[in-house]
């Protein structure tokens, strides 16, 4: 099976050796989105909503360079920095994922890169 990187201008560069997705024949993996605005590489301001928000148009942006979209991710996995913001993080999560919801995964971490309070990852099918 081939695998190639998926790099998108629409969402932030890498802030490490890694990246931004993998897609497969079949599969995309998409590394965990902070909260950073592509335009300037900068923490968006606001709380975990408006983070939440540009978690997910980053990750809708690296997919879409890969060729698929938010309709076809099939799981995510959401950090937050603490369960206290679960609500507000699921009030915006559930705007994007309007019809059946990916599984999902979520857990409270210590600390997110960059001092962001939700980061998100997923998988999604090719296509």
């Amino acid at each position: 099976m081939k695998h190639e990187p998926v790099i998108s201008n629409n969402a932030p560069k890498p802030i490490g050796p890694y990246s931004p997705a993998i897609k497969t024949d079949t599969l995309i993996f998409c590394s965990g989105q902070t909260p950073l605005d592509p335009a300037n590489g900068r923490l968006v301001s606001g709380g975990v909503q408006e983070q939440t928000e540009r978690d997910l148009e980053n990750l809708r942006a690296v997919l879409t360079a890969a060729g698929s979209s938010l309709d076809a991710v099939v799981k995510t996995t959401v950090f937050l920095i603490s369960m206290s913001d679960f609500a507000a993080m699921n009030e915006v999560y559930a705007r994007y994922f309007p019809g059946i919801p990916p599984a999902r995964t979520t857990v409270a971490v210590a600390e997110l890169p960059r001092g962001a309070r939700v980061e998100i990852e997923c998988v999604a099918l090719v296509g």
